[in-house]
């Protein structure tokens, strides 16, 4: 992983990535992106339930998960979904050659085909 002061953790098979502490007694913050790479065999769970569980869990600036990532590799396919006043809202989606755009949380411009060997 990167060394750019966010810490990373795998959880269930999604990347978390929660913003860095600014003081060392600080409490870590909620996750501002989860990212989910799909499966045929989770495939509902991932899309529907972890998604939703996120959302759940209340708006951005109040523990909510701000960003909601799903990879889809049989696609293949990116979505993205930001939290706005407390549900996910779907801001970016790209298949294949499509370039999939985003700005937020991190700057992000690639084709969901170039993720696929």
């Amino acid at each position: 992983m990167p060394d750019d002061g966010h810490r990373y953790e795998l959880v269930d098979g999604s990347l978390i990535v929660p913003p860095a502490p600014r003081v060392e007694r600080e409490l870590v913050a909620a996750p501002l992106l989860a990212v989910e790479v799909l499966s045929p065999s989770t495939r509902g769970v991932d899309r529907v339930l972890k998604k939703d569980r996120l959302e759940r869990s209340g708006c951005a600036h109040y523990w909510g998960c701000a960003h909601y990532w799903a990879i889809d590799p049989e696609k293949p396919s990116i979505t993205a979904w930001t939290l706005t006043g407390g549900t996910y809202l779907q801001t970016e989606h790209a298949e294949g050659q499509a370039v999939f755009t985003t700005t937020e949380p991190v700057v992000v411009r690639l084709a969901p085909s170039d993720l696929i060997d």
